[in-house]
């Protein structure tokens, strides 16, 4: 792939970056602020997988599938939270 689409794919991940962090600081409620915290642990593993890709190295995938694992059990023990129940229910 050549190098101008990776600056573009990129921008564009930064500009959702800026988007999460701005609903995570402005949202209106909780579930908003969740919702834009599981985002932007999409996003990164995004980037993982993107700068895999460039640098050719296996790795950094390891790290984005270890990411989207935390990401989700951090997704379910917020929901669980909100919802005002225990961890062990």
């Amino acid at each position: 792939m050549p190098v101008i689409v990776y600056h573009v794919l990129f921008i564009c991940l930064l500009v959702c970056v800026i988007m999460c962090l701005y609903r995570i600081g402005r949202g209106p409620s909780a579930a908003d602020r969740a919702m834009a915290i599981d985002i932007l642990g999409t996003v990164v593993v995004c980037f993982t997988a993107l700068f895999s890709s460039l640098t050719g190295k296996s790795y950094y995938l390891n790290i984005g599938i270890s990411w989207a694992m935390l990401s989700f059990i951090g997704t379910i023990a917020l929901a669980k939270h909100l919802e005002g129940k225990s961890f062990d229910e």
